[in-house]
C-alpha cells in the first residue's frame, strides 16, 4: 500500500493512532493483526485500548494525534466506546463485520487475506466518521487542513 498522508498542522508528518478490539473471537483477533500490519507498513502506531482508561499519558498523546483509528470486531464497539469514554476523539473507525468478515464466537481462526481487507480498508479511508458522528478534527482545531 502507499502511504497516504492526513494533516500536517504541525509542519510534520500526519501522526496516527489504532486501538484495536482485542477481543476473543476471530475478529478480535484480526483487529491486533490488522493494527500491527497497519504500524509496519507506516499508516499510524498501535497502541493498547484498555490502556485508555488507566493512562492518562496515553489519552493525552491519542488525543493529540491527527486522527485517532479504531478497529472493532464486533457491533458492541468496545474499543470505540472506551476510546470516546476517555475522551479521545474517534476520527476512523473500521467494524470488521461491516468490512464483510463474520464473527465467530468461540474460533479465533482467521485468513490473512482477511487481514488483509482490514487493512486496506484503512487504507481507503473507510470508517472515517463525519463531523457529527466524531469529536474534534483537525481543521476544528483551527488549523484549516483537511483530512480527506
Amino acid at each position: 500500500m502507499a502511504k497516504q498522508t492526513l494533516c500536517s498542522c504541525a509542519g510534520g508528518d500526519a501522526s496516527r493512532i489504532i486501538f484495536p478490539c482485542g477481543g476473543q473471537a476471530n475478529t478480535g483477533q484480526i483487529s491486533n493483526q490488522a493494527a500491527i500490519q497497519l504500524e509496519e507498513e507506516g499508516y499510524g502506531k498501535f497502541s493498547c485500548t484498555t490502556l485508555l482508561v488507566s493512562s492518562e499519558d496515553l489519552v493525552k498523546k491519542a488525543a493529540s494525534m491527527d486522527a485517532v483509528i479504531v478497529i472493532d470486531g464486533c457491533d458492541k464497539a468496545c474499543a470505540r466506546k472506551i476510546a470516546e469514554k476517555a475522551g479521545v476523539p474517534v476520527y476512523q473507525h473500521l467494524m470488521i463485520p461491516d468490512l464483510g468478515v463474520e464473527k465467530k464466537t468461540g474460533d479465533r481462526s482467521f485468513t490473512q487475506e482477511e487481514v488483509e481487507s482490514i487493512a486496506s480498508a484503512a487504507w481507503k479511508g473507510e470508517g472515517v466518521l463525519s463531523a457529527s458522528q466524531k469529536g474534534s478534527t483537525c481543521s476544528s482545531q483551527g488549523c484549516g487542513c483537511s483530512k480527506e
